[in-house]
Formats: C-alpha cells, structure tokens, sequence
C-alpha cells in the first residue's frame, strides 16, 4: 500500500545572536472545493477505498504525485557523471561568434515602436 511521504517543515527563527530551528509537520491551511462528474466521483471514491485510504489522502496524493512528475523536468535534471562533465565543460567555455544572431540583433525589433 502507497503511504504519503511526510514533509518536515524547518523554521529558522533569529533573534540577536540566537538562531533557533523549529521542525514540524506542515499544517492544514488551503481548503480545496471543486465539482465532479458523478462517474468522475464514484471511480475516485472506488479507488480510494480499494486503497483503504480516504478519499482526501487519495486524491491529494495522486495530485501531488501528478504535479512532481509534470514539474520534474523542469525544476532538476539528472545526469550520468559523463554528462555532467561535458554540460560543465559547455558552460565553462568561453563565447563563440555566431554572425546569424549579430544579423538579427543588428535588425530593428519588429516590436518596436516606429
């Protein structure tokens, strides 16, 4: 059975010359409120109890897992030690002329205002 990963929540909390770190768990603080389909609803709440969990773990999970995945890429790439070497070498490298974007950047901007 899939259990919902728990997220810590650090507070770094200074005053003078005294930090304090607070850990907890996070809060409930958004509340969501959104209609379904009624086939839409009976195949979640299904699901949900095949899972034995409820409803509100179930569909928070799924979305959370959903966003993870859609944001990944976005958000952090890996790389093999091989790739990683060869995107720092890229990055470390110094400018190359390239005379096609000199052109355009040479050109007015069709954006700009006559």
């Amino acid at each position: 059975m899939y259990r919902r990963r728990q997220t810590l929540h650090l507070a770094l909390h200074c005053t003078d010359d005294v930090c304090t770190v607070c850990v907890g768990m996070p809060k409930t603080k958004e509340r969501w409120d959104f209609r379904v389909a009624p086939e839409t609803d009976q195949l979640v709440r299904q699901a949900a109890a095949t899972a034995e969990r409820t409803l509100t773990d179930f569909v928070v999970d799924a979305a959370v897992i959903e966003a993870e995945r859609l944001l990944a890429d976005r958000t952090q790439f890996v790389l093999e030690a091989e790739q990683w070497n060869r995107f720092v070498e890229l990055l470390d490298r110094s400018p190359q002329d390239n005379p096609g974007l000199e052109r355009l950047f040479s050109k007015p901007s069709v954006f700009a205002a006559e």
